[in-house]
């Protein structure tokens, strides 16, 4: 997976994306472990920016105290 930017929106709808063909396909089992690790990497990012929003919209309360 490349190194660019993507929002987590554009992660869930990749992840939705490649879920859809898993189920509506027959793939290969070389691009079916492809789709794995690439779903596993967006995971991850979905993860760390869910984890960061958290972190500052309790930054942001603890302000508001």
């Amino acid at each position: 997976m490349s190194k660019k930017k993507i929002s987590y929106n554009e992660a869930i709808h990749e992840i939705e994306n490649i879920l859809n063909q898993i189920e509506n396909e027959e793939p290969d089992i070389d691009e079916l472990s492809e789709n794995v690790k690439k779903v596993s990497g967006l995971i991850k990012i979905c993860k760390e920016k869910l984890f960061k929003a958290e972190e500052e919209v309790e930054k942001i309360l603890k302000e508001i105290e």
